[in-house]
């Protein structure tokens, strides 16, 4: 059954809570969430007593600063050990209804249990995400997030669309641009969903496959995810001007949601929306020190789930490497704002300097028509860092003679070192030389070593 938002402007109450009101639903659930850990999760048993942590000490969200992180090793390691859903499984077998796995690129996926009550947690965090991204009761949505392999973008999407009262066409990235373009064209679906780069690739197509321009097919809102990147200014504005519509960025992950940030109409950042259902914590990644999400802040994401029964996690290290925009916002929502940079475990370290993928693409974004917007870096190198230049491999746009190409490089390996005081050597290769994205995340490091 669907549920309904608050107001016109807001899903949820919780997303307009002052600093006050939200900290004191986070304390009190926080305490119950640790009281249920401690009685019914055995890895964090374990975790507890090997830190000496008496969970009933912990009676607020600063609190937590004692407690020690959850690694994805971890969580790798319990399931392994303890399958089919590791020792950190809190709930009884008979309770669980579904099971959703991570993208496992390297080895086993991880897989998460849901109960019925985690299922309508997740639906919750997703709703508010999605209606900030524009989304709303009796919109019709195109599905083009994979479908395949457990992954959250799949069924819980249609779950959350189902929550949200609004019509999931279900074909999957996996279908392929040709399905997916001539379904759009056939129902004419308001609203889309997927990753950024694969969505700007489904409109370079349109005119093609259906014969018509991708901004008259329909789309009032969307929303992007998967992938870093989505929230950069000439990504967002590259997929407005090909879909005539708008483009707002959300961001999960599986050990704790599909989704759970989102973008509003301010265009500046993806606002904490949740503190009733999760803790977010900001923190140094090389230190592992708690960081104020103040505006200019950047730091790692790290999180503890509230009101989670099957597989709950307590300040799990995502890896998400984010920079704080913004703390207040005209919308009215009070949660800070975050743009994901990239993860940091996939940052390079050039001469000392740390670069992101997410960055270079941007610049490279940004010079477009000249180039595609497609790049990719090819390490030389072993490991992160190095003490040469970056390879960095473009495409540049069909017609190129060779001297507009070298002016091309030239220009991008200067604005490259300007903007991010990193040298590179650019490759420029021709329109269509680069893989492009499908049903698979976009990896714009390419490793040959």
């Amino acid at each position: 059954m669907a549920a309904a938002p608050f107001s016109a402007q807001y899903w949820s109450e919780v997303e307009t809570f002052s600093p006050a009101q939200a900290r004191a639903i986070q304390d009190e659930r926080l305490r119950e969430q640790l009281a249920y850990l401690a009685a019914n999760s055995a890895f964090y048993q374990d975790k507890f007593a090997e830190h000496k942590v008496d969970a009933a000490k912990i009676r607020t969200v600063d609190d937590l600063a004692e407690l020690p992180f959850t690694e994805k090793q971890e969580l790798r390691d319990s399931l392994a050990s303890s399958p089919p859903l590791g020792a950190h499984v809190a709930a009884d077998a008979a309770d669980i209804v579904q099971v959703q796995a991570s993208s496992g690129t390297t080895g086993s996926p991880s897989y998460v249990g849901l109960t019925s009550s985690d299922i309508e947690t997740w639906c919750e965090l997703g709703a508010r995400a999605l209606y900030a991204n524009g989304f709303r009761p009796g919109d019709r949505l195109l599905h083009a997030f994979g479908m395949s392999k457990g992954f959250v973008g799949g069924l819980p999407v249609i779950q959350i669309m189902q929550y949200m009262g609004i019509v999931d066409i279900p074909i999957g990235a996996e279908a392929g641009a040709e399905r997916l373009l001539r379904v759009q064209a056939d129902q004419r679906p308001n609203a889309m969903i997927g990753t950024p780069h694969f969505l700007a690739h489904l409109a370079e197509q349109a005119p093609k496959i259906v014969g018509l321009s991708a901004r008259d097919l329909g789309v009032r809102a969307i929303s992007v995810g998967g992938e870093p990147g989505g929230g950069l200014p000439a990504v967002r504005e590259n997929l407005e001007n090909l879909w005539g519509a708008t483009s707002r960025e959300m961001l999960g992950g599986t050990d704790i949601a599909c989704t759970y940030w989102g973008e509003c109409e301010a265009n500046d950042g993806m606002h904490f929306l949740s503190p009733d259902l999760m803790v977010a914590e900001l923190i140094d990644p090389d230190t592992g020190d708690r960081l104020d999400p103040v505006e200019g802040v950047q730091g790692e994401l790290v999180y503890t789930a509230l009101r989670r029964q099957a597989s709950p996690v307590l300040r799990f290290r995502t890896r998400d490497h984010v920079v704080v925009t913004g703390t207040d916002c005209s919308c009215g929502r009070t949660g800070f704002k975050v743009r994901c940079i990239g993860r940091t475990d996939d940052m390079l370290i050039v001469r000392g300097i740390n670069v992101f993928p997410s960055a270079i693409k941007q610049l490279v974004v940004e010079l477009a028509p000249d180039t595609t917007g497609e790049m990719r870096i090819r390490p030389d190198f072993e490991g992160h860092s190095t003490q040469r230049p970056l390879p960095v491999v473009v495409e540049h746009a069909r017609g190129m003679d060779e001297h507009q190409r070298d002016e091309l490089r030239s220009k991008l390996e200067q604005r490259i070192r300007s903007a991010l005081n990193v040298k590179t050597n650019v490759e420029m290769v021709p329109d269509g030389t680069l893989k492009r994205p499908d049903h698979v995340k976009v990896a714009l490091i390419e490793r040959d070593v």
